[in-house]
């Protein structure tokens, strides 16, 4: 188990998409010899009435080696995808860097302290950061029982009622809308 742990590890750090299968392979089954192991002694199975609990299997170590089997499946059909795209594309499978990737390693330490600096920044001043500023900007209104009839609210709350709210009341029902 541990030999195809380290394996697959290896082999998903190469380059060509073939290889990052073959290693996600290895680690799926390796998870599914794990999930063997932490199954324990064979018990009789897990039904109501057939034995003690003691001789009984633990079923949940059995369910999630399934669902490992379901989700390496799935993700091995995705990367076989993946691969034949890029054999379509490319004639080749490998992953090559971009111009992003290559911009990233080239950079310096200088400018790491800059890209700090500026995150410093956006900590210290939350409020002016957000979109959505008071209560007549915010794109969601809270409606309580005071605002329809047909509301039972029996929460309990803290705050104290708000002339904000009050005076968008009056202001709707002096143009003439419904609130």
């Amino acid at each position: 188990m541990g030999v195809l742990f380290a394996c697959g590890v290896y082999a998903m750090l190469e380059r060509s998409l073939t290889r990052v299968l073959i290693g996600f392979l290895l680690l799926g089954n390796a998870a599914n010899l794990f999930l063997l192991v932490v199954i324990g002694r064979p018990g009789i199975a897990p039904f109501f009435g057939s034995g003690e609990p003691e001789e009984m299997s633990d079923p949940l170590p059995m369910a999630l080696t399934l669902t490992a089997i379901v989700i390496t499946f799935a993700v091995s059909a995705f990367l076989l995808a993946l691969i034949y795209r890029s054999w379509q594309l490319g004639q080749a499978d490998t992953v090559a860097d971009d111009e992003a990737d290559l911009a990233v390693r080239d950079r310096g330490a200088a400018d790491e302290d800059m890209i700090d600096d500026e995150t410093e920044i956006e900590d210290t001043d939350d409020d002016a950061t957000t979109d959505f500023v008071g209560l007549d900007t915010a794109p969601i209104t809270v409606l309580g029982s005071r605002d329809i009839s047909g509301v039972q609210d029996d929460a309990p709350v803290n705050l104290p009622e708000t002339s904000t709210r009050r005076s968008r009341r009056t202001d709707s029902t002096e143009r003439g809308g419904d609130a």
